[in-house]
C-alpha cells in the first residue's frame, strides 16, 4: 500500500510558487585578451626597412622590434633655433624645427646595427615617403652627393614630393660608423624645408665621433 505525505495548504501552495518562479540563470565570462608583448613596437618612418622586407609604400608589415646601434656614438652642435625634443628607444636625437605661420619640420637622428640593407634599399626608402619611385642602382650616384669630414663618409640626398598639394621634402645624410649606420633626416612642408638647407649642411658638418678615430 502506497503512503501519500499530507501538506498543509499554505505549505502546499508555497511549494507550488517555488516551483513555477524558479529560473535557470546563465552568465557569459568575456574572454581574457592577450597581453601586449614588452619591446613589441609598430614600424615606423624613423625604422628602415630590412633586406627582404617591404619597401614604404608596400603592404603593412607586422609589428616588429627594430634595434639600435650600440657602441661608440657621434656628438653633433645643432642650429639655435632647433628645438630639442624628447629622445625615444628609436631616436638617438630629436628637433623640431620652425617655420613661418606655425609650420614645423621634424629632424630625427638614428642608429641602426650593419649596413640597413645598403645604401640604395635606404634611399629609395626615404624617396617612397615623399611618393617618388625608386631609383636603380645606375641612377644612385646622380641622385645623392657626398660630404667627408671629421673621420667620416656622408651621403646626403635632398627629395621633394611631385605632388602639388601638400608636398613634403626629405634632406637626409646616411653616416655609416662603426659597425652601424647613423641617418639625420629632416622632413616636413617643402618650402620649409628647402629654406633650411643651409643650416641642415652646416649641421652636418659638426657631426663627429664622441671619440676621434
Amino acid at each position: 500500500m502506497r503512503r501519500f505525505r499530507y501538506f498543509p495548504p499554505l505549505t502546499a501552495l508555497l511549494l507550488l510558487a517555488a516551483c513555477r518562479e524558479a529560473k535557470v540563470v546563465s552568465y557569459r565570462v568575456p574572454k581574457e585578451q592577450d597581453p601586449t608583448l614588452p619591446g613589441m613596437t609598430a614600424a615606423s618612418a624613423d625604422s628602415p626597412t630590412p633586406a627582404g622586407m617591404p619597401p614604404a609604400g608596400g603592404p603593412a608589415m607586422a609589428d616588429t622590434a627594430v634595434p639600435t646601434a650600440a657602441g661608440p656614438g657621434l656628438t653633433w652642435i645643432a642650429p639655435a633655433n632647433w628645438r630639442v625634443k624628447p629622445a625615444s628607444a628609436m631616436r638617438k636625437g630629436s628637433y623640431a624645427v620652425p617655420g613661418e605661420g606655425g609650420a614645423e619640420a621634424d629632424l630625427s637622428i638614428t642608429a641602426f646595427p650593419g649596413d640597413v640593407g645598403g645604401e640604395l634599399a635606404n634611399v629609395n626608402r626615404w624617396r617612397g615617403q615623399v611618393q617618388l619611385p625608386p631609383l636603380g642602382e645606375g641612377d644612385l650616384a646622380g641622385a645623392v652627393s657626398t660630404l667627408s669630414q671629421n673621420g667620416l663618409q656622408l651621403t646626403v640626398v635632398d627629395f621633394a614630393s611631385a605632388q602639388d598639394t601638400g608636398s613634403k621634402r626629405i634632406l637626409g645624410a646616411i653616416v655609416p660608423f662603426a659597425d652601424g649606420t647613423w641617418f639625420f633626416k629632416l622632413t616636413g612642408p617643402d618650402r620649409l624645408v628647402a629654406g633650411e638647407k643651409p643650416a641642415f649642411l652646416a649641421f652636418l658638418k659638426t657631426v663627429k665621433p664622441v671619440t676621434p678615430p
